[in-house]
């Protein structure tokens, strides 16, 4: 077994939204992932049932629901987001523990998602740390080529001139993992925090034990807190 991958030589610390910067309980993706299904509904002329089972084969597939729609269907990006993003951020909290821990990290922090700017920035603002992040790699910048997507991590990095084998991943999906770990990153998997129900597929839950996982969390800020000079 080749141990786990370790933090010292990091200067890039790259983050996923969704799941991973808020916790997996607050379940705000479960408005998001609503929104989609109604978008699916509508725009395919189907029952909720036939639409969520569309949905959920296209997340599979294309890496996003978005990605199948407009590659089988014409949808327009810029649509989708709209619709899909438009949900009440209130849930989320402040979380200044977090903040502090981001902050202290040495070297630059970033931000590699599915979602949008828009929904980073009305994400962040709530959370309170918005300042601590150096940039962000949104879906748009990808092309809309969704992650776990091997070209899409290459454009990030060009993108942002990052050295994987000087950088982090911080993810909630194993499998966007798979690609940053074969790059040389250090991976660490956000899980939920076992004593608080969440709404997640199976498949979603699956790879804590997979190679390309160097350290599972289900608390981000007290991990991070461990890594930062004091």
């Amino acid at each position: 077994m080749t141990p786990p991958r370790t933090f010292a030589h990091v200067d890039t610390w790259v983050f996923d939204l969704d799941n991973t910067l808020y916790p997996h309980h607050v379940n705000l993706w479960q408005q998001v992932d609503a929104r989609i299904g109604e978008f699916v509904c509508n725009w395919l002329n189907v029952g909720p049932e036939e639409a969520r089972a569309i949905q959920k084969d296209y997340y599979r597939r294309f890496g996003t629901t978005m990605r199948g729609m407009m590659t089988l269907h014409g949808v327009s990006a810029d649509d989708y987001l709209a619709y899909v993003h438009k949900i009440d951020h209130s849930p989320l909290e402040p979380n200044p523990a977090l903040g502090a821990a981001i902050a202290k990290l040495p070297g630059r922090k970033l931000i590699l998602t599915n979602g949008s700017v828009d929904h980073v920035d009305a994400v962040l603002a709530r959370l309170g740390f918005a300042s601590h992040f150096d940039g962000v790699f949104d879906i748009i910048a990808a092309e809309f080529e969704p992650k776990p997507a091997q070209q899409t991590y290459q454009k990030f990095l060009s993108q942002h001139a990052v050295d994987p084998t000087r950088a982090a991943m911080f993810e909630d999906l194993a499998r966007n993992l798979t690609v940053p770990h074969q790059l040389g990153m250090t991976t660490v998997l956000v899980v939920p925090d076992g004593t608080k129900e969440v709404v997640r597929e199976d498949w979603e839950l699956e790879g804590r034990d997979a190679a390309h996982v160097d350290h599972v969390t289900d608390d981000l800020a007290g991990f991070l807190a461990q890594l930062s000079p004091h």
